[in-house]
């Protein structure tokens, strides 16, 4: 069974173009069905029923597994069952009538705007390498940009004279998202004062450069981030998305539309954006509390 893994996730790679981080966990979570199906002593594609998808959903969430986690192995599974029906490889779809565990919208966790303000000061604007962490948090912040998007952001896909950078997201799908005056004061300065410097005399198609005129890593990106939150001394938990959430979740405060923020986000689906609309709710609640005569 496992061999037509293989067959489906070079078929999502390859035709659907899908990133190879999301391959290799649609990878894990189909070696995690199978393995299941196989210890219940079902080793053919075609004896798979509805009933044993369900067995496996449920001894997933007794496991422990976050139902985010529960719901994108669903995810997986339905598209695994979809390609084999298209290709005749099996004659029925057993997922079809599964529906999809009710997730609990965890609110991630963000920062306030005056968290955000003393994280980006805190790189010595002295220091070339200063220069260039200033930028890379200004550019994060103003845009909202997945970490991996950053790291991968070319030169030429941005623009400083109109204020705009051309983002290659998931599924090599583009969008253009705006520049903030700061960010490109951060970005214009780092190009005179410190790329050339950590460049020397090699060429880089990307924005963002180590000291050694390489392109920098996730893991360095994610080093940063948490080194100068810990310099601002920023209790809260700090992650690699940090920086976009809180991105996403101070524009709807201040009246952005939802699909406005979708269309920067690169979210495919409105309902992945509308998780920030719970964390308005939150604050409104909160301030409601505080504030009203009869709370």
């Amino acid at each position: 069974m496992k061999e037509l893994i293989d067959t489906f996730l070079n078929y999502l790679s390859v035709e659907r173009g899908l990133s190879n981080n999301t391959i290799i966990a649609y990878r894990e979570d189909l070696n995690k069905y199978l393995d299941f199906m196989e210890k219940n002593h079902i080793e053919v594609l075609s004896k798979i029923a509805k009933d044993n998808i369900t067995d496996f959903m449920l001894s997933q969430r007794d496991d422990g597994i976050a139902p985010n986690s529960v719901a994108r192995r669903l995810a997986a599974i339905r598209m695994f069952h979809r390609f084999l029906a298209r290709e005749r490889i099996l004659k029925t779809d057993p997922s079809t009538l599964i529906d999809s565990p009710k997730l609990w919208k965890r609110v991630p966790d963000t920062l306030t705007v005056n968290e955000v303000e003393a994280l980006i000061v805190q790189p010595d604007a002295r220091d070339r390498q200063g220069i260039r962490d200033r930028a890379i948090l200004e550019t994060l912040y103003a845009t909202g940009m997945r970490v991996s998007e950053a790291v991968n952001l070319k030169k030429d896909n941005v623009n400083l004279d109109i204020g705009f950078l051309r983002c290659v997201g998931k599924g090599n799908k583009e969008r253009i998202i705006p520049l903030g005056k700061k960010a490109i004061v951060s970005i214009t300065r780092y190009f005179k004062a410190s790329r050339p410097k950590f460049l020397k005399d090699k060429q880089s198609e990307f924005l963002f450069v180590s000291r050694f005129g390489k392109k920098i890593s996730r893991q360095s990106f994610w080093k940063l981030i948490k080194k100068y939150a810990k310099l601002a001394r920023i209790k809260k938990p700090i992650k690699p998305h940090t920086f976009r959430h809180s991105f996403a979740t101070h524009l709807l405060e201040r009246g952005a539309d939802l699909r406005s923020v979708q269309e920067m986000l690169g979210h495919a689906d409105i309902s992945t954006t509308q998780i920030y609309t719970h964390i308005n709710k939150d604050r409104l609640k909160s301030v409601h509390k505080q504030f009203h005569p009869r709370p």
